[in-house]
């Protein structure tokens, strides 16, 4: 199997190329474009229970797909649903990655995913209570609105992150929710909200855009109804 990430990081395009008998695993809806010698097998990608648990708590489509090439070279391309960018990441063994819902796009098939519960700071950013967890080894691919930044913070280090800025992080970092500000006033006038304060080591993803930040502007100039 081969990649290619294109056009980034604004409208970022995954390449997939597998040789005869290679498969690749993509969300529902992430496919753009495939070989005519592509053929996809759609699953629910794991035990009812897990795969219950990844829809209903963890925000994911109840099925995936798989892409399977009957002939060498066979390519596919994928995408997420919101402008924004790409990253593949390789999960090594016994480095498990927790992922914010919705920025899982598409893995190998040796990656498992199940959810984990995600404490306040997924609930209070409003992007629902739990992360997904995956497993490798094996390598995934994030999705983003805007561009994906990454950071390495040594033991003991610490950041502070928008909470509906974040993608992703190494399993066993620490991380809690807390007000952006020293009050109350400063985090619910100032416009910063709630932040998540993640501690090392490891490494964690985040955007460059929020979609919960678009929503806000996007909004108030929608066209309301008027009654008669």
């Amino acid at each position: 199997m081969r990649y290619e990430i294109r056009y980034q990081p604004s409208y970022a395009l995954a390449v997939i190329t597998l040789e005869a008998g290679e498969r690749f695993r993509a969300e529902a809806g992430a496919m753009i474009s495939m070989s005519d010698s592509i053929q996809i097998e759609t699953r629910t990608g794991g035990t009812l229970g897990s795969v219950l648990k990844r829809s209903f708590l963890g925000g994911e489509s109840l099925f995936v797909n798989d892409m399977v090439a009957t002939q060498p070279n066979s390519q596919v391309t994928l995408a997420p649903a919101l402008p924004g960018d790409i990253a593949a990441v390789e999960i090594q063994p016994g480095r498990n990655l927790l992922v914010q819902s919705g920025s899982y796009l598409a893995s190998t098939p040796e990656v498992v995913v199940d959810t984990k519960f995600g404490a306040g700071r997924s609930f209070f950013s409003g992007e629902g209570l739990f992360l997904l967890k995956l497993t490798g080894p094996g390598l995934t691919f994030l999705s983003s609105y805007g561009a994906i930044a990454a950071i390495d913070l040594a033991a003991g280090e610490a950041h502070i992150v928008d909470t509906g800025h974040m993608v992703a992080f190494d399993e066993g970092m620490g991380y809690e929710i807390r007000k952006a500000g020293n009050s109350w006033k400063t985090t619910l006038l100032g416009g910063e909200g709630l932040v998540c304060r993640i501690t090392g080591p490891g490494r964690f993803y985040f955007q460059t855009r929020s979609p919960g930040g678009l929503l806000d502007w996007l909004v108030p100039r929608l066209p309301t109804q008027r009654s008669n």
